[in-house]
């Protein structure tokens, strides 16, 4: 598709899409566990830069530190070195239910009959008004803990709450939660002994287990996995409750699995060194790369992607095209990752904050400018402007993903449909409004193919609107959709 005629709308930031969280869990006796999870979390960073925390088990008793942050600077030294024991979970998060404050930080933390119950969550459930009418209906000790007196806003303390008002194991009150639970979550929790990981019947979000020499991690991405020296054993099976101790690991289905996971975990939100059902998302993202130059072709100079996640891509079009492979962009890896605003006058550079051309590359060149996706069409529409004014002499961008055309209700923080891009405008209109001379998208056939997994095995629903988990009635009713169970294809 060729189009001309660049919108005038000013380059405001657009957010890339973020994913909530990424949780760590690690059982290993003699191992210096808050170190592992420090290190297991920054594997995981990409999945959220709000906060960071754990929790940490000495067999006794258990201690909680977390604060607002990154990684980096929410722990130290002397900090690790205070957190021992032999068992530790840990959370990366990035908000999508509560708001980004210092009490909505994970892990949340309930005392117990048994001493107390700490818990990560990665994902968003669609049935809290439910739930919380659950607690309210619990004993008369539940009863203290409704909404109100929780001490955060999220989800998370919503389970957390539910899984203390039970007396006996851990165990046994997490096969009373688990099973009323939904929308999409992976649990990291703990108790004074033992770790426990779960996964939702639909496994949306990805949760693998590995093997140390003297113990298991249970983490968001096998990437986390690599860097604590852990062997990827498997995926925790979707429905699937494990615990660790010191009988060793055990594991029973709460749910019946009906695999539905994340197809934007492909395209933009895993890390490429991760494996999910058996392939390296690199290798899928330069297959989708491929297929993407073979659905639309155009005669250009040079492919160049846009960092970090297009660069996948960008090279399997190349590849696919014959069209030489370049670094055109050069990206400020730091940005968005520090809490010094910017002033009006750097915010209104706005792109150049994140990536700025190589001239020398770019210069009189016809590009191909591959990306992962189109949200709201700012970062683009700023991007071609930037090539444009570097030199180029044609721009034609390609999107590794299809039209992002509804909201995640399951954990991604995409914008309301309203605020999409792609809801209200043809391709043809988001290309001139980007001001490209050409746009294309992959189709959602062709990027289901380049995963090698099932069409029926995928949640596709910021695409098709096909959501496999409920959507909660009155946020059906106020985007006017009519919400039915998929059937297999």
């Amino acid at each position: 598709m060729t189009c001309t005629d660049a919108s005038s709308l000013d380059p405001v930031g657009d957010p890339a899409p973020r994913e909530e969280c990424g949780v760590f869990g690690v059982w290993a006796p003699g191992e210096e566990v808050a170190k592992l999870t420090y290190y297991g979390l920054f594997a995981l960073q990409h999945r959220g830069q709000e906060s960071a925390g754990m929790a940490v088990s000495n067999g006794d008793r258990i201690m909680v530190f977390k604060d607002m942050g990154l990684v980096s600077q929410v722990f130290d030294e002397p900090t690790l070195n205070s957190l021992t024991g032999h068992l530790a979970i840990g959370h990366d998060r990035y908000s999508t239910t509560g708001a980004s404050v210092w009490k909505n930080a994970q892990p949340t933390y309930r005392p117990t009959e048994n001493g107390g119950l700490a818990l990560a969550h990665n994902g968003n459930l669609t049935n809290t008004e439910e739930l919380e009418a659950w607690l309210r209906s619990r004993d008369e000790r539940a009863k203290i803990v409704t909404k109100d007196s929780m001490d955060s806003t999220n989800d998370t303390s919503l389970v957390t709450a539910l899984l203390s008002t039970f007396a006996g194991s851990t165990w046994d009150a997490a096969l009373q939660v688990l099973p009323r639970l939904q929308g999409a979550f992976c649990f990291t929790f703990m108790d004074a002994s033992a770790l426990y990981a779960a996964r939702d019947p639909q496994g949306i979000r990805p949760l693998v287990l590995g093997r140390l020499e003297r113990g298991w991690v249970v983490a968001s991405e096998t990437a986390a996995l690599d860097i604590v020296g852990a062997t990827f054993i498997r995926e925790v099976e979707p429905g699937e409750l494990i615990a660790v101790d010191s009988g060793g690991l055990r594991s029973v289905r709460f749910a019946e699995a009906n695999p539905k996971g994340c197809l934007f975990e492909y395209v933009y939100l895993a890390r490429p060194d991760t494996i999910i059902a058996d392939r390296r998302v690199h290798s899928v993202r330069v297959e989708i790369g491929r297929t993407l130059a073979l659905e639309s072709p155009v005669d250009a100079d040079l492919v160049i992607p846009t960092p970090e996640s297009g660069i996948p891509s960008a090279i399997g079009y190349a590849e696919a095209s014959g069209i030489p492979y370049g670094l055109g962009l050069v990206k400020n890896s730091y940005v968005g990752r520090t809490f010094i605003e910017p002033s009006q006058t750097i915010r209104q550079l706005g792109i150049r904050l994140k990536l700025n051309p190589i001239r020398d590359v770019i210069e009189g060149k016809r590009l191909v400018v591959v990306d992962d996706s189109i949200v709201r069409g700012n970062t683009q529409r700023a991007l071609v402007k930037m090539l444009r004014e570097a030199g180029a002499a044609e721009v034609h961008v390609r999107i590794s993903s299809p039209p992002v055309e509804w909201p995640c209700f399951y954990g991604i923080d995409f914008a309301t449909r309203a605020e999409l891009i792609a809801p209200g405008m043809t391709t043809d209109e988001i290309c001139r409004s980007i001001g490209a001379d050409s746009l294309a998208y992959i189709s959602l056939e062709g990027l289901v193919a380049s995963t090698g997994v099932p069409k029926r095995r995928l949640c596709r629903a910021c695409f098709d609107g096909q959501y496999p988990v409920p959507v909660p009635a009155r946020i059906a009713e106020q985007m006017r959709l009519t919400v039915q169970e998929e059937t297999d294809e």
